[in-house]
């Protein structure tokens, strides 16, 4: 039985019925609870019916929080009252490491299990709209480059685009799906202007302000942590934009199809290469502390290593494989569970 950092006893007592599978008393747990990004739940919810018919164990529990408030969660303390696992759309950050330390979650885990893209989609009978990070950025930042965004149809963002009125249906601030869009779109068409890219090292604040801001005018419509809500809109819309996981709109071809993004089509092929402006990494993260404690946690963690393969069933899902050398390095992390390196972390 290893050893829980700032437990108390009671917490101790429960964790060791975990452990046991007794399963009867309060607190206690016999299988594994996961929680964070919508886009890795379908994955997720897969590798856990997967280990509870290959080991024998309880399905684990899996549930779609966003990977912020997943985070969060997960980084509140060691015990059976706390998840055992996060799952991630983006890496852990630096700020929220120190939050999971300062609650006695300091040995952590972390397995990249895949690559996604950040998918801008609209339905079959859209627009076919062909747009850039400047364009994004100037219909749903708040304050595009410092300024109340007064853009009222996508003409008003680019002559070239409809005269249709901006309707986005995203994630929310909770998400990491759209931390993503913060990072790896807005903040790019934010930062085309040399003044804006400047802020980022004299004013971070107000860098983050204007360039990830999204406005609240009703043009960014937020989706919650439920991406079939978001393609049941954009089917039924053709004047709406969607923003999720690749593999939501891999899984909708028949309602959906991809918006370019720079010109590159949001592809299988454009992810893995990282030609795709959203291309992007997803994560597990394991309290290295709830390994012997939780039953079924190691045997989770090692199915999903025999999942992510080219052969494997989470292609079929839509997860976009990662190359041969990462899963290499990654397998091996799942195998003898290797700490993290926190200092690694932005």
């Amino acid at each position: 039985m290893p050893s829980f950092r700032s437990l108390s006893l009671v917490a101790l007592s429960s964790l060791a019925l975990a452990a046991c599978g007794s399963g009867g008393s309060s607190g206690s747990r016999d299988f594994v609870r996961a929680v964070g990004s919508s886009t890795v739940y379908p994955f997720a919810t897969a590798v856990a019916e997967a280990t509870a018919k290959a080991a024998g164990v309880k399905s684990p529990v899996i549930e779609s929080t966003g990977t912020g408030a997943g985070m969060k969660l997960f980084c509140a303390g060691l015990g059976a009252q706390h998840p055992d696992i996060e799952n991630a759309s983006r890496r852990m950050k630096k700020s929220e490491y120190e939050e999971c330390a300062k609650n006695g979650v300091k040995d952590i885990i972390e397995i990249q299990v895949g690559l996604d893209g950040i998918a801008f989609a609209e339905g079959t009978n859209g627009p076919n709209m062909k747009l850039t990070p400047l364009d994004v950025y100037k219909a749903l930042a708040a304050n595009p480059f410092g300024k109340p965004n007064t853009a009222k149809t996508w003409a008003d963002v680019n002559p070239s685009l409809p005269a249709d009125p901006i309707l986005v249906y995203g994630p929310p601030s909770t998400s990491g799906t759209r931390d993503a869009l913060a990072e790896l779109i807005l903040t790019k068409g934010c930062e085309t202007d040399p003044a804006m890219k400047a802020l980022k090292d004299t004013d971070k604040d107000a860098h983050k302000k204007f360039c990830t801001g999204v406005r609240e005018d009703g043009a960014y419509v937020d989706a919650g942590e439920n991406d079939n809500l978001i393609v049941q809109k954009i089917a039924e819309n053709p004047k709406a934009i969607g923003v999720f996981g690749f593999s939501y709109l891999e899984e909708n071809t028949t309602k959906l199809k991809g918006i370019p993004m720079s010109g590159v089509m949001p592809t299988y092929a454009s992810i893995v290469d990282f030609s795709y402006p959203g291309a992007r990494p997803l994560y597990l993260y394991v309290k290295q502390g709830h390994l012997n404690a939780i039953k079924g946690l190691k045997d989770y963690v090692g199915q999903w290593a025999a999942a992510w393969g080219p052969d494997g069933y989470l292609k079929a899902k839509g997860m976009v494989i990662a190359p041969d050398d990462v899963r290499a390095k990654n397998a091996e992390v799942a195998a003898k569970f290797s700490l993290m390196d926190p200092s690694t972390l932005k």
